[in-house]
C-alpha cells in the first residue's frame, strides 16, 4: 500500500510551501488509479467464491436432480391426498353422529352399521346428503325400530301444545320430527336450543 506524503511532511523535508504544494498535488493525482487494500481484499474474496460455486454447479447430476426433485413432488401430492381423505372422513363420521343423536339412536355404533356410507356426499352445512331418509327408513322399520328411543307416548298431552307451536302457543314452524317434514338438520338445532321444545314436537309428532 503506497503511503500519502502531505504538504507539511514535504516542508519539513526541506521544500518550499510552493514546491511541497505541487508536489502533494502530484502525488494525489497519481494515487488516483490505485484500489484501497480493503477493497482489493473484498473483490478478491467475491472472485474465489464465485469460482469455487462455479465448479459445485459443475459436479451437480443435472439429471438426478430433476429426479429428486420429481419423487418429492410425488410424496408431497401423496400426503396431501391422503391428508385430505382422513379430512373428508372426519366431518362425515361427525355428520353420522350428529345426526344419529339427534334421531334418538341408542346404539350409535349398531346403527351406524346399518348405513350406507358409501361414496357420500356433504352439504354446504356439513350434513351427508340423504342421510335423514336412510335413519328414517331404519326408524320406522319394523327390524331397526327398536335401536332408536322413541317414545310411544301416543295418550300423554302436553297443555297447551299443538303441533307446530310451543308450550305457549308461539309458532315454531314445520314439525321437523313428523313424517311429512323430517329433518335432521333442524331437529338438531332445536335440541340444542329448546330440548323441551324438542321432547313437545317428539310426542306430538309420534301421537299421529
Amino acid at each position: 500500500m503506497v503511503d500519502f506524503m502531505k504538504k507539511e511532511d514535504l516542508i519539513k523535508l526541506g521544500l518550499t510551501e510552493e514546491l511541497a504544494q505541487k508536489v502533494a498535488d502530484a502525488f494525489a493525482e497519481y494515487l488516483k488509479g490505485f484500489i484501497p487494500k480493503s477493497r482489493f481484499d473484498e473483490v478478491n474474496e467475491a472472485k474465489k467464491k464465485l469460482e469455487q460455486d462455479l465448479e459445485a454447479l459443475k459436479k451437480i447430476d443435472a439429471e438426478g436432480l430433476q429426479a429428486e426433485i420429481e419423487r418429492l413432488q410425488k410424496e408431497n401430492e401423496a400426503t396431501k391426498e391422503k391428508y385430505e381423505a382422513e379430512l373428508k372422513q372426519i366431518r362425515i363420521n361427525n355428520a353420522v353422529e350428529r345426526a344419529l343423536i339427534a334421531s334418538k339412536a341408542k346404539n350409535i355404533k349398531a346403527v351406524k352399521a346399518l348405513l350406507d356410507l358409501e361414496n357420500v356426499e356433504l352439504d354446504e352445512d356439513g350434513n351427508i346428503k340423504g342421510l335423514d331418509k336412510q335413519i328414517k327408513k331404519l326408524q320406522e322399520s319394523e327390524d331397526s325400530s327398536f335401536l332408536f328411543d322413541i317414545q310411544s307416548s301416543n295418550k300423554q298431552q302436553f297443555k297447551g301444545f299443538k303441533p307446530g307451536e310451543s308450550s305457549d302457543g308461539t309458532p315454531v314452524g314445520k314439525n321437523p320430527w313428523s313424517k311429512e317434514y323430517f329433518n335432521l338438520t333442524e331437529q338438531g338445532r332445536i335440541l340444542r336450543e329448546n330440548p323441551e321444545l324438542a321432547r313437545q314436537l317428539q310426542a306430538a309428532a309420534n301421537a299421529k
